[in-house]
Parts: structure tokens; sequence; C-alpha cells
């Protein structure tokens, strides 16, 4: 960072390195948090450290506290933070963008998905972009669970005429199978323009074996839901996460 973009500082809230159980800190600690930096008028976007499980547990309270600075910021992440993404996209707030988190590095990354997520994020650096998005459709991308989870509530974003994109992890055949189910019936998703799936790694073992790949299963539901395949596209919990903006790039 110090290095390529000399001009720009990351700051890390005091928040990241609290513990409570499974968070880093109670969820009124973490939508403090939050709430404090997206309303800063001297911080330029906010980039999750992490993929963000329980973020789902402070949208009602920080949903309705975001104000004029909130507005204007992007907010990059990906996994569960697609709760907040969603919601932030929901109400017109912001910029939200799918793409890996600060964390990634050493991980699934060895710097290049980060690389684009901050060339994104300073330059609106377009090489980072998903390959799909060149055909100019408003999209959205979300982590396959998260996206069902949001379906019925007042969080999940109306995608008319987007392109959906979906990806997943440490999940067993028969259980993705159960959550395309839920997006294909989905009252919530009428209308968008066609489904692309990144990558589904991680697949927790079936026994007895499931009897249907993962391709095969989402042009079965696609059918079944009346909305075209698109074919394949770059994210996930993968080292070629690319960036993808929700809405047109």
């Amino acid at each position: 960072m110090a290095l390529t973009y000399p001009e720009h500082e990351i700051v890390f809230h005091p928040q990241c390195y609290l513990s409570a159980g499974h968070f880093a800190g109670t969820d009124a600690e973490r939508a403090a948090a939050f709430l404090e930096f997206a309303n800063d008028p001297v911080i330029d976007a906010i980039w999750f450290a992490r993929g963000g499980y329980g973020s789902n547990r402070i949208l009602d309270a920080v949903m309705p506290h975001l104000g004029d600075a909130a507005r204007r910021k992007t907010y990059m992440g990906f996994s569960d933070m697609g709760f907040l993404l969603g919601a932030l996209y929901a109400r017109g707030i912001g910029h939200p963008v799918h793409a890996s988190m600060a964390s990634s590095i050493g991980k699934n990354d060895a710097g290049v998905d980060t690389g684009w997520a901050l060339g994104w994020l300073i330059d609106r650096d377009r090489r980072g972009l998903d390959p799909a998005l060149a055909d100019g459709r408003p999209a959205a991308a979300f982590n396959l669970a998260i996206l069902t989870a949001l379906i019925g509530s007042k969080y999940l974003p109306d995608l008319t005429d987007h392109v959906l994109m979906i990806e997943e992890v440490d999940e067993p055949l028969y259980r993705i199978d159960r959550m395309l189910f839920n997006m294909a019936h989905a009252e919530q998703l009428k209308g968008i323009a066609g489904i692309r799936l990144g990558a589904v790694t991680a697949i927790a073992e079936n026994d007895p074996p499931f009897g249907e790949t993962v391709d095969e299963m989402i042009l079965r539901w696609c059918k079944e839901m009346g909305v075209p395949y698109l074919g394949r596209c770059a994210i996930g919990h993968v080292s070629t996460n690319h960036v993808v903006p929700f809405g047109v790039a």
C-alpha cells in the first residue's frame, strides 16, 4: 500500500482487535464502529477486514443512522458482508462492491485480489473487474447462503434487470441444491436478467454421493426459475475473486 499508493492511508478501527465470543466485539461495539467510520466525512471508503459473520445482527442498529457522508462512500467486502452490502444497495446508500477483503492476503490471495480491490477503491481501476461485466448490464454478487438468508427480508435489494452472480464455500451439495431452490422460487427475485455462477469451493462430502454436479444443478434451477444461465464468473473464496460493483460498473 505504501509503495503503490503512498498518498493514501488505511486506518484500522480499534474494534477490529476486539473479541466477544465468535465476534470482533459485541453487536453494539461493532455497530458503533461502523457508524463512526461510515459517517466520518474524512474517510473515503470502508474496506471490511473480515468476512463479516454477524453483520446481519447490526443492520437494524445502523441503517437508520447513516448520514450524508455515508451516502458518498464505497463499501467493499464479500461473503457474510453481503448482508450489509445488500442493505446499503437496497437503500441507495453509497457504492457497495463485492471484492476481496483486507484479511484475504495470505489466505486465498497472494496479493493480486487485494490489489484489484485497492485499485478499484482508489482509482476506479477497471482491470480487476469481473470479465463478465463487459456486457454493461447492472450486476450484484452474493454468497449463496447470504442471498437466501436475505430473501424475504426488507434488506434484499430490488435486482430487477440485474445479472445475479453467486458463489459458495464449505457446503455439501444437498445444501447447495436446497439454497438454489430458495433462490429459484423467490418472488423478490422475479425480473432478474440472468444468473452467473462463481466458484463453489471446499464442498463438504456427501454420503451417499449426491449424483449431480453444481453445474448440472444451476442449469436445472435456472430453467425452473425461468431465467437464462449466463455461464461462469470469477468470484468466490478463491485466488481470482474479481471486483463486482453493485449496479453498473
